[in-house]
């Protein structure tokens, strides 16, 4: 019952944020590197906020930190989507809220520098890699939630790593937000508020999953995302492209934007490839190694020749 009350306080909030929102002219533009084409209204992932602060009145005592680590980046995402922030800036509030992060998972007491500084890198990456696949239609919604789904499982059915609640209550808040942003025409966008948030919250208990099980195989439940951002660094790099700069060139973008393909649809395909990445990944008991080549080489040569072609198909 709690669930459904909590489903009704979040579709309320974000109908009260269209207002304050369009008051406040918040709204995306379209421009040559975006893949809508109309004024949509931006921060719909302000939610993911509000289902953290959820989070902290149920769990403060346990989860306090890593749930003000997740405001912190949150409301300094949201501060970004109104007027555009410094990179520098919205750095040094991801550096804190990740040492936040990593504090709760006492990481600092019990690995070295060397694998503190490599646990800096790997979660602000994939936070910003969160955050620049961010580009159609529902996609961060749909991804998170099939992600959401598959540690639920191994927590409820494997190996309990943490509240139930905490897994729970941002699936809701994905169900909430895709109702608004899983439509030809959206309603609104997450905004980096949605998509930093919602990957920092991920990120998090993808971690303390790994630390209680020993077993990394469970970041593969990230690896379509993973794939796809790194190597399309490496095709931008290639072109001696600035790859902090917006672009169209992740395989999602060439999909919806040359190759017209609905945005639900890739959207779609990419949230039903990374299901069946994760019901690998929980059914097997083989070793990291193999898991690690029977996803990603897969993934890799899909991303490699099929993009290969539908590029030249476009010259």
């Amino acid at each position: 019952m709690i669930y459904l009350v909590l489903a009704l306080v979040f579709f309320l909030t974000i109908k009260v944020y269209f207002k304050i929102a369009a008051h406040y002219n918040i709204i995306d533009k379209p421009n040559e590197r975006s893949s809508h084409t109309t004024l949509t209204i931006r921060g719909g992932g302000i939610i993911f906020v509000v289902a953290a602060l959820t989070a902290l009145v149920w769990h403060f005592d346990e989860y306090w930190l890593p749930v003000l680590g997740m405001l912190i980046i949150g409301t300094v995402s949201f501060l970004d989507d109104i007027n555009s922030l410094p990179n520098r800036v919205r750095m040094i509030f991801q550096v804190a809220a990740v040492t936040m992060m990593l504090y709760y998972l006492q990481v600092f007491a019990n690995v070295n520098i060397f694998m503190v500084v490599l646990l800096y890198i790997l979660v602000i990456g994939i936070i910003n890699a969160y955050n620049f696949m961010d580009g159609i239609n529902g996609i961060t919604g749909l991804y998170s939630l099939v992600v959401l789904a598959a540690m639920q499982y191994v927590n409820i059915r494997q190996q309990a790593f943490i509240s139930e609640d905490l897994i729970w209550l941002p699936a809701l808040a994905c169900v909430v937000f895709l109702f608004f942003n899983f439509r030809k025409k959206a309603a609104c966008f997450a905004g980096d508020v949605g998509s930093v948030t919602i990957a920092f919250w991920i990120v998090t208990m993808l971690l303390k999953l790994i630390f209680t099980t020993g077993d990394w195989k469970y970041l593969l439940f990230l690896s379509v995302y993973g794939v796809d951002t790194i190597l399309t660094i490496i095709h931008r790099l290639s072109l001696r492209q600035n790859i902090f700069k917006a672009h169209r060139l992740h395989f999602y973008q060439i999909l919806a934007n040359e190759r017209k393909i609905p945005h639900l649809v890739v959207t779609s395909l990419y949230a039903a490839a990374q299901l069946l990445v994760n019901f690998f990944v929980i059914g097997n008991a083989t070793n990291l190694m193999v898991n690690i080549l029977v996803v990603c080489l897969p993934l890799v040569l899909v991303y490699v020749i099929a993009k290969s072609k539908l590029m030249h198909k476009t010259v």
